[in-house]
């Protein structure tokens, strides 16, 4: 698979540059960002998330998780994640856990996280796991169109310790 055709469309429609950036094929997007060698803060990753109103896109860097409390206090509404067999009829041009950030170009609301709003330049799943795209970090807000931009994450806390990681010496008499 290469570029999901709704992106590509959605990509000529909105008339901004890009480039796609082949891959080793990955399992999510942090993966993703060191196959392709692109820093993680500057990849934009999708989470989708839904409550009675429909879905909406959480869009954030792959470097940070998405704060649903802050979320749902920003919108007021109930959301919560929606399922993958859920989102399978939503992107039929992409594989399973492969959206592309691009709520215009499936006709879904999206929220944008705050700090792809500074960045530079923007990184995102082109529609599978062996391709991104690559924009200017202006052209990422072309394509964002009006969707409203907040801080709707925190950073990911990595809970191992380092003497988790390594086996104790054994305690002598």
């Amino acid at each position: 698979m290469a570029i999901a055709s709704s992106v590509e469309a959605y990509l000529g429609r909105s008339g901004v540059r890009y480039e796609l950036i082949g891959h080793a094929r990955t399992g999510n997007s942090c993966y993703s960002a060191h196959a392709a060698h692109v820093p993680g803060s500057q990849f934009a990753k999708c989470v989708m998330l839904e409550d009675d109103r429909g879905y909406l896109m959480a869009i954030l860097p792959a470097t940070r998780k998405v704060d649903l409390g802050a979320l749902r206090q920003r919108l007021g509404r109930p959301l919560g994640l929606a399922t993958e067999n859920e989102l399978a009829g939503l992107f039929l041009d992409c594989e399973q856990g492969a959206i592309p950030p691009l709520g215009g170009a499936y006709g879904i609301d999206a929220i944008l996280d705050q700090p792809l709003v500074e960045s530079s330049d923007v990184y995102f799943e082109a529609g599978d796991h062996r391709e991104l795209v690559h924009v200017s970090g202006s052209d990422f807000l072309t394509l964002m169109g009006d969707a409203p931009r907040g801080r709707i994450s925190h950073e990911r806390r990595h809970e191992r310790r380092r003497s988790e990681s390594r086996p104790q010496a054994p305690a002598h008499p």
